[in-house]
């Protein structure tokens, strides 16, 4: 009898974590099913902390994610910096080195779309088949299947 109960439990919180697009929260999968675009989006919320160096309790924000494809089993990591600036130092040297400024703030949404015939089967545009969305981050993420 302790073994169905168990059994019925582990199913239960199984089943629990596994949502089918919409918001997932931290260890909380999405599928998407031969979706032709799937669209990954966190909230970016602001950093919540009045430190100097703009730590907070929210990873500022950030998203991280893991994608299983199982159209090769492949497992693609992709990570949300909307607060994260990745601009070159040379645009404050006042043109010293004669290089353009490149960079910018990252991106709170991504949507990746369905390629055919690339020419490696690990691509991440191989979004065929069953496409598992890890959240393994702080911050909830929004996945939509298109």
């Amino acid at each position: 009898m302790k073994k169905i109960f168990v059994l019925t439990v582990a199913f239960i919180a199984g089943f629990a974590m596994v949502a089918n697009a919409g918001s997932i929260s931290t260890g909380q999968t999405a599928k998407c099913n031969d979706a032709k675009s799937i669209t990954l989006e966190t909230a970016g919320a602001a950093s919540t902390s009045s430190d100097k160096f703009g730590y907070s309790n929210n990873d500022r924000g950030n998203a991280n994610l893991s994608l299983w494809k199982s159209s090769n089993f492949t497992t693609v990591p992709i990570t949300l910096g909307p607060d994260d600036n990745n601009d070159s130092v040379n645009g404050t040297d006042g043109g010293r080195t004669g290089l353009p400024q490149r960079g910018g703030m990252g991106k709170n949404k991504v949507t990746l779309v369905g390629q055919n015939n690339f020419s490696r089967g690990d691509s991440i545009g191989d979004i065929s088949g069953l496409v598992k969305i890890t959240n393994t981050g702080l911050n909830p993420v929004t996945v939509t299947c298109n």
